[in-house]
């Protein structure tokens, strides 16, 4: 396993990198299945999917709920991630999203993206958390970006343990 790696931060994104001793098969599978989410959370934000049966994400456009808490957030609150980009063994990302009272999902204007690629070690994770489409006005009432670049790196080290300890 290797130490964490960044590739920077800009003014709307922050990114960390990981190498894990895993295939990108293995860290692709257990970031589309809803129902493991919350290992890859270094605190206890993520508590869990709200999928009565949590199928593997398969397309874009799929909506998946997660069981959240965060202080700062009131506490417990529900998220609906609709999924942007997935290809297989190599990408996905998805905007967190809540349903307003009419029923319509919409999006802060934040996402988060994994990147996988295979190196000789394992592979490659890429994590990135990007608020640029997020309204400048919202931005900063959240006080974005909500957390440092050490919490992507903490989040890559409890997707490393997770995979790393799938029986190959």
């Amino acid at each position: 396993m290797n130490s964490p790696q960044h590739s920077g931060a800009e003014e709307t994104r922050l990114v960390a990198e990981r190498t894990v001793d895993a295939s990108p098969a293995t860290v692709f599978s257990l970031l589309t299945d809803p129902s493991k989410h919350h290992l890859t959370e270094p605190t206890d934000w993520v508590r869990g999917s709200l999928e009565a049966d949590p199928a593997p994400i398969t397309e874009v456009g799929r909506v998946f709920g997660m069981d959240m808490f965060h202080v700062d957030a009131g506490g417990h609150y529900e998220m609906y991630n609709q999924v942007i980009t997935l290809e297989a063994e190599r990408a996905i990302a998805w905007k967190p999203s809540q349903y307003g009272a009419d029923g319509t999902l919409a999006s802060g204007g934040w996402v988060w993206r994994y990147d996988l690629a295979a190196t000789p070690a394992g592979t490659r994770v890429q994590l990135m958390f990007d608020w640029s489409e997020t309204p400048p006005q919202l931005a900063g009432e959240l006080g974005f970006p909500p957390f440092a670049t050490e919490f992507l790196d903490r989040s890559l080290a409890a997707l490393a343990h997770a995979v790393e300890t799938v029986p190959k």
